[in-house]
């Protein structure tokens, strides 16, 4: 399925994606986001897995095994352009917004907001369509939250 949905996000006019093609996408942001400060702790991993878990109501193995498709699909992948193309073509705002959240929650898991992460959360944020103003109430919503 990875070898597929790659070769698919890279063709010049992508397909919409189905829904567990897209929850893959996903998954593989939340890790490009974990790994953009070049470490990928316990805490990051175990969060991706919660925000999976949760999100799609899966059991913790099948929770984990999305997340370790989404490294492999994620460490293949060029860029996330194609990505956040897809999920914003397939995903309503309002769950794109539910999407920065996740990215944020993931970015804080560590206790250690970085430069490269916030960075990489306004590009992310403009690529799939959400505002610099929502990014930023989502960033201050799971702060708050923990």
């Amino acid at each position: 399925m990875l070898k597929s949905l790659l070769s698919r996000l890279m063709t010049p006019q992508p397909q919409p994606l189905s829904t567990d093609e897209v929850r893959v996408a996903l998954a593989a942001l939340l890790v490009r986001v974990a790994r953009a400060d070049g470490a990928y702790d316990t805490s990051e991993i175990a969060r991706i897995e919660q925000i999976l878990a949760n999100r799609y109501e899966l059991a913790p193995a099948d929770a984990t095994a999305l997340r370790l498709q989404a490294e492999n699909l994620e460490a293949d992948a060029p860029d996330m352009h194609r990505f956040t193309q897809a999920i914003k073509e397939g995903v309503p705002y309002d769950e794109r917004l539910g999407v920065i959240k996740a990215l944020w929650q993931v970015v804080l898991a560590d206790g250690v907001r970085e430069a490269e992460e916030d960075a990489l959360l306004r590009l992310l944020s403009s690529l799939l369509g959400v505002s610099d103003r929502d990014s930023a109430l989502a960033r201050q919503s799971v702060a708050d939250n923990g």
